[in-house]
């Protein structure tokens, strides 16, 4: 009986075999992976380096070094992603949570900043990791969030459960405010689909083949989730309300242009990191 594979002779075989799939920062890589079959940190892997890795471990480990080179993205396959400091469940129903839309969370943060029990909707949930971090933050506050898909409805309400936040959040099946009820939101926020049919080929294959196509692009020019949200938001939003959607990086001019100045105040579109318009901010003309 050949002798077990050691961890750090496992990860040099992993690293390998991902560095010649294309994938990104393939030792980090493979070190998630291990980390996540053996249920260790990777002070662990560097501290035990010579300890061998038992078959079941090495099979599990193997099978999701062939799940990531076939270019199924790090996330889906550990089923989790971090986000605003939280782990949120994520599975292929939901798009993974990305760290420009940490902006959109602070922006919203900032809008509520002297609003009491502040009612907020968060239009196209996903994981939910925009409601359920801004119930998080703020323990006054309540939130109905909405989306097309069941699936990610199931994935968002886990969501909430594993954070605290399940008794302040309505979870609805809705395209956009079509089943909403409310019209006293205070906030109203939203990740839309943006991504326009043109644009999509030109993905990473991660996103491209693996996260689900209603949540990254409306079709046509990728506007026209955000032209609903300008138009019909201000129905639902008190006076002086304010809606916060992010938007695609080379959408900032165009989406200027559909800000109808008697419906709305545009506050800021704020850069991300990259100095790219990511979020926009807008307030309801009373």
């Amino acid at each position: 009986m050949s002798k077990p594979d050691s961890i750090a002779e496992s990860l040099r075989e992993a690293a390998q075999a991902l560095q010649a799939a294309g994938v990104p920062e393939a030792r980090r890589e493979a070190g998630s992976l291990l980390s996540f079959v053996l249920g260790k940190d990777r002070t662990f892997l560097i501290s035990h380096a010579e300890d061998p890795v038992v078959e079941s471990d090495m099979d599990r480990f193997r099978d999701a070094v062939s799940r990531r080179t076939a270019g199924e993205p790090l996330q889906y396959i550990t089923g989790f992603q971090d986000f605003y400091g939280r782990e949120f469940r994520v599975t292929p129903d939901v798009l993974i949570p990305r760290p420009e839309t940490e902006l959109l969370v602070e922006a919203a943060l900032g809008v509520m900043d002297g609003v009491q029990l502040p009612l907020i909707c968060d239009v196209g949930t996903g994981s939910g990791c925009i409601a359920v971090t801004l119930l998080c933050q703020r323990m006054d506050a309540r939130a109905v969030a909405v989306d097309v898909s069941d699936a990610a409805l199931r994935v968002a309400a886990e969501n909430a459960s594993r954070h605290g936040v399940s008794e302040r959040i309505d979870f609805q099946i809705s395209d956009c405010f079509a089943a909403v009820n409310s019209a006293a939101f205070d906030l109203i926020v939203s990740n839309p689909p943006y991504v326009s049919a043109s644009a999509l080929p030109g993905l990473q294959r991660e996103v491209r083949d693996h996260e689900p196509l209603v949540a990254l692009s409306p079709g046509s020019d990728g506007l026209s989730v955000i032209r609903r949200l300008l138009q019909d938001g201000p129905t639902y939003l008190k006076p002086n309300g304010h809606l916060i959607m992010e938007i695609g990086f080379d959408q900032g001019e165009r989406v200027q242009e559909l800000i109808n100045s008697e419906l709305w105040r545009l506050v800021e579109i704020r850069p991300d990191l990259q100095s790219i318009p990511r979020i926009v901010v807008v307030q309801r003309v009373s």
